[in-house]
């Protein structure tokens, strides 16, 4: 799979300092010349300095500036060109459809990109060897834990979910060590998710967060971050189109668990799917 530096660019770009906005501005514009500029050249024609170039480099994900440049030049020579979500006046039903579409792949080619191997696999084997797991969010990441819940509630690990915040506190601070707190929150600074947060660690739980800042206070203080893609377009906003990488993330969890304990997650399995088929006689 091709990098897609350019929507990583997008995706950070809500988070990024007034300098570092005027780098992926400068990117976003002129990429194809990008690909032939030394980091002296960028920094010149910013009047900003090397140093900024190469932090902003890092910022979104990669290792350096030639780490970065060299993405982007097999973007720009790969044969598939993404379809912007910009919608026009003269567009028709089917075309705004498969800007929706081509948008959401972006997002969750993006999410993948951003996902740390070590961090998914350490996030499975604590949701694997939990006693019991919450999954938290307040309001659209509320149907997020929802949907989580849905899910991992076949896979014979007690877990559970809260539509009201109070009951979500109160649940967080009944959890003991044995227990794993999912955190889902687009911006992760959210006050309520927070005080969850904070709850759950006093109480020695092990915590996964689940954001799309890096930087946020829920994705500095988890055990664990898993961090989804995002970018904001004219009738979607962040919040919104972040929903469907932390959906599958979610689904990656979810079937990563099963896969490890087949034979418990089996047995739930069938019992979770009788007594649905016996409500449908």
């Amino acid at each position: 799979m091709v990098d897609n530096c350019l929507g990583r660019i997008r995706s950070y770009y809500a988070r990024l300092s007034e300098k570092e906005k005027r780098i992926a501005d400068y990117i976003l514009a002129h990429p194809e010349k990008i690909i032939h500029c030394t980091i002296s050249e960028i920094s010149e024609d910013l009047g900003i300095a090397d140093a900024t170039v190469f932090r902003f480099s890092k910022r979104i994900g990669y290792k350096g500036y030639q780490a970065f440049k060299i993405a982007l030049a097999s973007e720009m020579v790969s044969p598939s060109q993404a379809i912007y979500e910009e919608i026009h006046d003269e567009d028709d039903e089917k075309s705004i459809t498969q800007k929706v579409f081509q948008s959401n792949i972006r997002t969750l080619e993006n999410t993948l990109n951003m996902l740390d191997r070590q961090m998914l696999k350490q996030a499975v084997h604590m949701l694997l060897n939990a006693k019991r797991i919450e999954f938290y969010g307040t309001g659209g990441s509320a149907v997020i834990a929802l949907d989580a819940y849905h899910k991992f509630i076949r896979s014979g690990i007690q877990a559970y979910a809260f539509p009201d915040s109070h009951f979500q506190l109160m649940a967080a601070s009944q959890l003991t060590y044995s227990d794993v707190a999912v955190i889902i929150s687009h911006t992760g600074k959210n006050k309520d998710t927070l005080a969850i947060l904070q709850a759950a660690k006093e109480n020695g739980a092990k915590t996964i967060g689940i954001t799309s800042f890096p930087k946020s206070p829920l994705g500095q203080n988890v055990d664990v971050a898993l961090f989804s893609s995002s970018e904001e377009t004219e009738y979607r906003p962040e919040a919104l189109a972040s929903r469907i990488g932390q959906l599958s993330i979610i689904d990656a969890l979810y079937v990563n668990v099963m896969a490890l304990n087949k034979d418990h997650a089996s047995t739930s399995f069938g019992k979770v799917s009788r007594a649905i088929s016996q409500t449908r006689l």
